[in-house]
């Protein structure tokens, strides 16, 4: 009996190598995101010498978003393969950054929605600053909202994490 517990263990842990195909793929996307930024700078470069200055403005916020994403997908893919598949000794990779190196889940969660706000929050300026092609109140409210919820997402788990730190006494 217990040679087929080991084996069943075996098999579940074995199992976390099915995710490498995913972060694959979230490796590509960012060659996505690559083509995409290149494509709105191209545009963008095209548009300057007719382009107002609001124009130039929300069309760099884009392309900021662009690379806030990409972010977003490498902290994901750093976090899966760190906690999932091969943990990454810091020692072997001194240069590397400790973002990379070591994220736990409470640190994951701040960043996945520290990242997902600021993308939300850089929509609403470039949002606002177009507001003379889209003057929508309800759309404004949601576009304002819509960051104010991820940072209070935000705040409520790291509220959580820190009432359940087994070490919160101990500070």
């Amino acid at each position: 009996m217990r040679q087929i517990e080991r084996g069943f263990q075996a098999a579940i842990f074995f199992s976390r190598w099915l995710l490498a195909p995913f972060l694959v793929g979230l490796v590509l996307c960012i060659f996505l995101l690559i083509y995409r930024f290149f494509g709105d700078f191209y545009e963008l470069a095209i548009r300057l010498p007719t382009a107002t200055w609001h124009e130039l403005i929300v069309g760099v916020l884009n392309m900021i978003d662009i690379v806030l994403t990409a972010n977003l997908v490498l902290i994901v893919i750093f976090s899966g393969y760190e906690n999932f598949i091969s943990k990454i000794e810091p020692t072997e990779h001194p240069n590397w950054p400790d973002g990379v190196t070591s994220i736990d889940f409470s640190a994951l969660k701040q960043r996945l929605l520290g990242s997902i706000a600021v993308i939300a929050a850089v929509d609403a300026l470039a949002w606002y600053l177009d507001i003379e092609k889209e003057a929508d109140r309800s759309k404004l409210e949601w576009v304002i909202a819509f960051p104010v919820m991820f940072v209070a997402a935000m705040l409520m788990l790291a509220i959580a994490d820190r009432l359940t730190r087994p070490d919160r006494g101990t500070q």
